[in-house]
């Protein structure tokens, strides 16, 4: 992550104020209806879309930027009637086939295509039916795997960003999170609260905003394959009440499915601590996919060194008298 300027956007200093209402989850009031954010996600892809790099003439009577319906229609092989109808949300029942078409049409990225897809099949009757899903306990085997990495930072994670499962180490690491109020309020630590509702989370994200609009961009990727998940509506509802820089980045509409990369941390203990991390899919019962995220320093630097302090401090006393070969 480079070094991005973050100061326009670091306004979570109000604090955590605990649970509010959700405002509606679209337009229409209803929950169980994602016709809004297929709708908006199309009107801000082709708004990108500059006409050159469709190989269309820019025309001096453009009111607004991007593509005009007309334009993304041809070059989709459809009429400009059938396409105002899909961006208006009447997406069920479409082919892939000609979602595919559109998506080339919007030089949509993988994530962005395989969230269109996903919109479309959430829309279809058989899913119309808004359900709490049941947050499916961590099988004792993927506890002990997560616990058997000392040196890494692990954990695994919901698809609303929930920290269900985690080793010492990435409980020492991530200790602002875990001690905050944001966690204590709900017995859950969660990417999405911390970020956008502890007024110290940009002092400990030494890229916040980068990170700020991955882990909404994330969120939003979970909303497309599960719109009618009560939990993420209502946890999208409380942060777009309580966090004009969620609102903000919500209505960008940016998709993210992996979420991997570099992560930079001041931690209040040890100092900067630069990893790099990888995501790992997860599938358990009921549907649920988490992922496993895992962090490692670079060998020989002074991260892995400040890594190393903390997994001590972390470490059960056993396992320092086993290390120290004193067991």
């Amino acid at each position: 992550m480079g070094g991005t300027n973050t100061t326009s956007l670091r306004r979570v200093g109000h604090g955590y104020r605990g649970r509010m209402e959700p405002p509606p989850a679209d337009r229409t009031g209803s929950h169980t209806d994602n016709r809004s954010d297929i709708r908006d996600f199309l009107i801000s892809r082709r708004a990108k879309l500059a006409p050159e790099r469709v190989g269309l003439p820019a025309g001096r009577r453009r009111r607004v930027p991007g593509l005009r319906r007309e334009e993304v229609a041809a070059l989709s092989g459809v009429s400009t009637e059938w396409y105002t109808r899909l961006e208006k949300g009447h997406i069920s029942g479409v082919s892939e086939d000609v979602l595919e078409a559109v998506a080339r049409a919007l030089l949509l990225d993988e994530d962005e295509r395989v969230y269109l897809l996903e919109l479309a099949r959430a829309a279809r009757p058989a899913r119309r039916r808004s359900q709490r899903r049941k947050d499916v306990r961590i099988p004792s085997p993927v506890q002990w795997m997560v616990d058997s990495m000392t040196m890494a930072p692990a954990f695994v994670r919901t698809g609303r960003l929930d920290l269900v499962a985690s080793n010492a180490l990435c409980r020492a690491l991530y200790s602002p999170m875990f001690d905050s109020e944001t966690t204590r309020d709900r017995g859950c630590a969660n990417f999405p609260r911390y970020f956008f509702l502890d007024p110290g989370s940009p002092d400990f994200f030494v890229d916040w905003e980068e990170g700020a609009r991955a882990t909404v961009a994330v969120l939003r990727a979970e909303a497309g394959r599960e719109p009618h998940d009560r939990a993420l509506r209502e946890l999208v509802g409380e942060l777009s009440t309580l966090s004009p820089d969620f609102r903000t980045m919500w209505a960008s509409h940016d998709v993210r499915i992996h979420h991997e990369g570099a992560k930079r941390l001041n931690h209040p203990e040890v100092g900067r601590v630069e990893m790099t991390f990888r995501s790992l899919d997860l599938p358990l019962p009921q549907r649920a996919v988490h992922d496993l995220i895992i962090y490692a320093a670079e060998p020989g630097t002074p991260s892995e060194d400040r890594l190393r302090l903390l997994a001590s401090w972390a470490a059960p006393q056993g396992q320092l008298d086993s290390a120290a070969g004193l067991s």
